[in-house]
């Protein structure tokens, strides 16, 4: 008997819920983006709402590829973020169970979506991408509603522009007319003028039946004129006249059959089976052009170009041809006349320009060959790349719920949308170099893929260890080593010293101190380094490490002063940081390498340097500090010395 272990049955009743609102959520949105973009090839075209419905379902089937993965990433984030958000993820971890196992049920469940989303890839959606497309085409040919405004030109009858100063808009009456009649050509244009007029449509939504009352007509009669000179011309008044107008007001659907032969009502089998087929052809024509070009003459060393000998050929015809093939060219072009010279060269000239006219054609013609097979390519990549993406966002959402530890709408959203932007712009990015040529069709339609695949695996692997990804701590303390942060030493009067202090002993410390940094500064020097000093020597981190450490003996020892003008005076000293920046270049060899890569090595100079000066600093404020210092351990010697006497 089959069984599912309550905690599995837990996290499928938690995900499936959102999976299915973030599905329609996101479809919705998609089908928005499509409603925008093709909006002006609906409106004003008087079609059916049942048209209408036929053309957003087949739109929302083919959007189904792009609201899949963001459904499965947004429907994953929240899921894990409520499970951290109510702490029911930190429970069912220290009942012993996994992160990896808590994924495991909706790792299943996806992976038959993916297959599932396969073959809705290959069997569902061409068909209803070719249902789409035929619409949206037939609604493109469509005529647009008849609705003549009042006071403009109104251009959407084909051949006529017609004009109307006011509209009775409840008998349907038109006042001050004007029409140009520009159906035979601008030529033989007919200018019509009406006092009023009614335009209907007939029966069949064929023609316009267009009635006229009190007006003129001026028709040109260019085809009957008797000379170039002059073109005769018509003018009619009339109290009544009646116009029949072509225009197809129907909505004619066009046949599916144009878009099955296309790549986009192919399934796998088939478009497979046509990329062998154009291969192969486009293989042979390009067969056929090599060895075109290579018998042209323009590649033979040996033989005058143009020059052949076949069976059909006469023996004098031969004979002649066998003569010429003998010549020499360079002594015939010499040898003639400057007036032949140049008919030479024209005629060279003509015919290789003509035989590149030529063969620039048949390269344009082999790209689009090329073209739609890389189009045929693209289109079996999708049925896989699309499977692929639902398990990565997944892998991406999941940890990153647990990670955040945020439910909702709030955080999963923004999240789910800058990760779908992210991944929307690579895929393309990778579509356009593929269809282009750019690229090769399998990398351009993985590249989205392989670069979503680490970031998933890197994600889960944190969510499983559990690490701060994204505690700012962490990246605090990174920076802090990497440049540092100067530190304030923090030193107290110690209300009970275990060890006393000879402040003797302490002025000799911070006189070797003092030396010890006028050592170094001289060492360093007082300016600031070169590019290439800095990339090949930089500061010595060694020195800085004993200063660090004269500075704490001193400061430690010190401390155990019972003076609190000298324990506050300990807390002058800076507290020296060992950065890497001071030196990048662990050696010259190093050095060298950083000093080539310019842009890298300018932007650590700029940073290391202005660091170097701060340690410069530092160094000079510990010298000044160990003078002050020795004045108060002076004083409180004196003291000493007066309580001793007195004692």
């Amino acid at each position: 008997m089959f069984y599912i272990k309550r905690l599995y049955r837990f996290i499928l009743k938690s995900f499936l819920p959102l999976f299915l609102m973030t599905f329609f959520i996101c479809l919705f949105i998609v089908l928005m983006q499509f409603l925008w973009r093709y909006v002006d090839e609906m409106v004003g075209k008087g079609l059916e709402m049942s048209v209408l419905a036929e053309l957003f379902f087949y739109a929302a089937v083919t959007m189904v590829p792009m609201a899949l993965p963001l459904a499965i990433l947004l429907a994953s984030l929240m899921t894990f973020g409520n499970l951290g958000e109510r702490l029911e993820l930190l429970a069912i971890k220290a009942a012993g169970i996994s992160l990896l196992q808590i994924m495991r049920p909706l790792v299943i469940f996806l992976i038959f979506v993916a297959i599932g989303a396969f073959f809705f890839q290959n069997y569902v959606l061409p068909k209803s991408q070719v249902k789409m497309w035929t619409l949206l085409y037939s609604m493109r040919q469509k005529s647009p509603e008849l609705d003549i405004p009042e006071g403009v030109f109104y251009d959407q009858i084909s051949g006529y522009n017609l004009y109307v100063k006011q509209k009775n808009h409840k008998t349907g009456m038109l006042y001050d007319v004007m029409i140009y009649d520009m159906s035979s050509g601008f030529d033989n244009a007919m200018i019509i003028l009406a006092d009023s007029g009614k335009l209907k449509m007939t029966d069949d939504k064929q023609h316009l039946f267009l009635t006229l009352y009190n007006g003129e007509s001026f028709e040109n009669l260019r085809d009957q004129r008797t000379s170039v000179t002059n073109i005769p011309y018509r003018r009619e008044t009339f109290s009544l006249k009646e116009i029949l107008i072509a225009f197809d007001a129907n909505f004619n659907r066009m046949d599916d059959g144009i878009m099955q032969n296309q790549y986009i009502g192919k399934d796998l089998t088939a478009l497979q089976s046509s990329i062998d087929s154009m291969t192969y052809r486009v293989d042979s024509i390009g067969g056929n052009y090599a060895r075109s070009l290579q018998t042209s003459g323009y590649f033979s060393l040996y033989e005058s170009p143009g020059i052949r000998v076949s069976a059909n050929d006469s023996v004098r015809e031969k004979q002649a041809i066998a003569e010429a093939s003998t010549l020499n060219l360079d002594s015939v072009f010499e040898g003639g006349s400057l007036q032949r010279k140049q008919l030479y060269l024209d005629r060279a000239v003509a015919r290789a320009e003509r035989y590149m006219g030529d063969y620039e054609f048949r390269s344009y013609t082999m790209k689009e060959e090329n073209k739609v097979i890389r189009r045929h390519q693209i289109e079996m990549y999708k049925k896989f790349t699309l499977s692929f993406a639902c398990i990565i966002f997944f892998f991406i959402g999941a940890p990153l719920g647990a990670i955040i530890r945020k439910g909702g709408l709030g955080m999963p959203v923004v999240v789910s949308v800058f990760m779908f932007i992210f991944y929307y712009i690579i895929d393309n990015t990778g579509y356009k170099l593929a269809r282009d040529g750019r690229w090769e069709v399998w990398e351009g339609m993985w590249l989205s893929s392989a670069v979503l695949l680490p970031l998933g695996i890197f994600l889960t692997y944190k969510a499983v260890k559990d690490s701060a990804v994204f505690n700012p701590d962490a990246y605090i303390n990174f920076f802090r080593k990497l440049i540092g942060r100067q530190e304030l030493r923090k030193v107290v009067l110690k209300e009970v010293v275990m060890e006393d202090m000879f402040p003797r002993v302490a002025i000799e410390k911070a006189q070797q101190l003092s030396e010890a940094c006028r050592r170094y500064l001289d060492k360093v020097g007082r300016k600031r380094q070169s590019y290439w000093q800095y990339c090949l020597h930089g500061y010595a981190k060694s020195d800085i490490t004993e200063l660090g450490a004269q500075v704490d003996d001193l400061v430690n020892y010190t401390s155990n002063s019972r003076s609190q003008l000298v324990v506050s005076k300990l807390m002058d000293y800076p507290v020296l940081r060992n950065l890497w920046i001071y030196r990048p270049a662990p050696s010259e060899k190093w050095g060298y390498v950083l000093a080539v890569l310019f842009p890298v090595g300018l932007l650590l100079y700029w940073v290391g340097s202005h660091q170097q000066r701060l340690l410069r600093n530092e160094v000079e404020t510990m010298i000044r500090t160990d003078e002050e210092l020795q004045t108060l351990l002076e004083k409180e010697e004196a003291e000493r010395v007066e309580v001793g006497e007195t004692l």
